[in-house]
């Protein structure tokens, strides 16, 4: 358990220079205070490995040259000084061999999803932490957006009734061309499936689209019919596909995600309609969540204007008042509080209140092989299935 009043120590592997995720983890992890970067392995490449742990201002001796030695050199330090919570901001393949290690040396564990490159992996990750005392949590930053946060409250206090429909949207178009035949590191990992697993597009934004749909909705995605697809040619994973879905509770839905629509930024979005009202929550524009009450004018809630009305887990993830808005960093930042809190209570449980854990990463990577399966055969509905035991008919 960590001191009351300290910040909780933080090691990193992967993020190196040129890196974009590392970046956005550091920046996420300092932005209340409650963590301190202490070491990392951030590059295969010695030099970049270096270089960022300069620029970082780590000691030199906690700038380690493999994950491995990280774990071993900081499992080797006195309690006082070793890294607490070890972040894994690595290419898919290494997420699970790196977090089973790093329980089993005794340190919590914040993944970049997905937990792994198959379910079968993510079983073997699950049962090795529950032999464990630590915390394990997945980085779908979407999940730490107080507006995110207020619509799944209404949807659980029935200001929409009952849902009836979910419609969750993510198109991209950064890979509307083969960036990975022009060197793009980003590209080229997330196209190669030894690295980023079964899926492309799907694992890659799906998986939020996703786990967001059954966050705010409070219902598990039963049935899946999927149909992927590849546009760019010679690119070996899909880059974009879509999902129709049924629900444990009765809704029905749709999920889009897509990688080469041309023009697009990052533009998730989620629409859920019951039969008293609608919700819609656009992650480029975070700070509004529309309310369409069915026979009443529509209004839209607002994250600083509305914060007396908005319910508690809302707005404890608020950081300042009207007009100032608040991003993707703020919504890292958001898990990364609550798990550090987690940490310094010496939460036990396996899971950080408010941050998705290892059920997210099962069902996540059921979600992926599903679907995968789905698109290869001709029957219409697969049941998705995480422990073995398929829904009634």
């Amino acid at each position: 358990m960590a001191e009351i009043g300290k910040r909780v120590r933080l090691g990193m592997i992967g993020g190196g220079e040129g890196a974009f995720i590392g970046q956005v983890h550091r920046q996420a992890a300092a932005l209340d205070g409650h963590l301190e970067l202490v070491c990392g392995a951030f590059s295969r490449d010695g030099q970049n490995n270096l270089r960022t742990g300069e620029a970082l201002h780590l000691d030199p001796s906690r700038t380690y040259a493999s994950w491995q030695a990280l774990i071993e050199g900081e499992r080797a330090l006195p309690a006082g000084q070793r890294m607490e919570v070890l972040a894994i901001v690595t290419p898919n393949h290494l997420h699970a061999p790196i977090a089973e290690a790093a329980l089993a040396a005794g340190f919590h564990v914040f993944s970049e999803k997905p937990a792994a490159l198959s379910l079968a992996e993510v079983r073997g990750l699950a049962k090795t932490l529950a032999g464990t005392d630590r915390l394990y949590g997945l980085a779908h930053s979407y999940q730490g957006y107080p507006m995110v946060w207020q619509a799944r409250e209404m949807v659980r206090a029935g200001a929409i009734g009952r849902l009836r429909k979910l419609w969750v949207e993510y198109p991209q178009g950064w890979l509307s061309q083969d960036l990975a035949a022009e060197g793009n590191k980003q590209a080229s990992w997330r196209g190669a499936p030894e690295q980023a697993g079964p899926s492309g597009c799907m694992g890659d934004i799906g998986v939020h689209a996703f786990t967001l749909a059954e966050f705010v909705s409070g219902q598990r995605l039963e049935r899946v019919c999927a149909s992927l697809g590849t546009h760019v040619a010679g690119r070996q994973l899909d880059d974009d596909g879509a999902v129709l879905f049924r629900t444990d509770g009765g809704a029905s839905g749709l999920l889009v995600a897509s990688q080469v629509c041309a023009g697009e930024e990052n533009a998730l979005k989620l629409r859920l309609y019951g039969d008293e009202g609608g919700l819609e929550w656009r992650q480029e524009e975070p700070n509004s969540l529309i309310h369409r009450p069915l026979g009443e004018p529509m209004r839209v809630l607002r994250a600083g204007v509305d914060r007396h009305g908005l319910c508690d887990a809302a707005r404890r993830r608020l950081r300042l008042p009207a007009g100032h808005p608040e991003g993707y960093l703020e919504a890292l930042a958001n898990l990364y509080v609550d798990f550090a809190r987690a940490v310094r209570s010496g939460a036990t449980g396996h899971d950080a209140p408010g941050v998705p854990g290892i059920d997210a990463g099962l069902r996540a990577m059921a979600f992926i092989e599903t679907i995968l399966e789905n698109d290869r055969v001709d029957r219409k509905w697969t049941p998705l299935v995480v422990d073995g035991t398929q829904p009634p008919d």
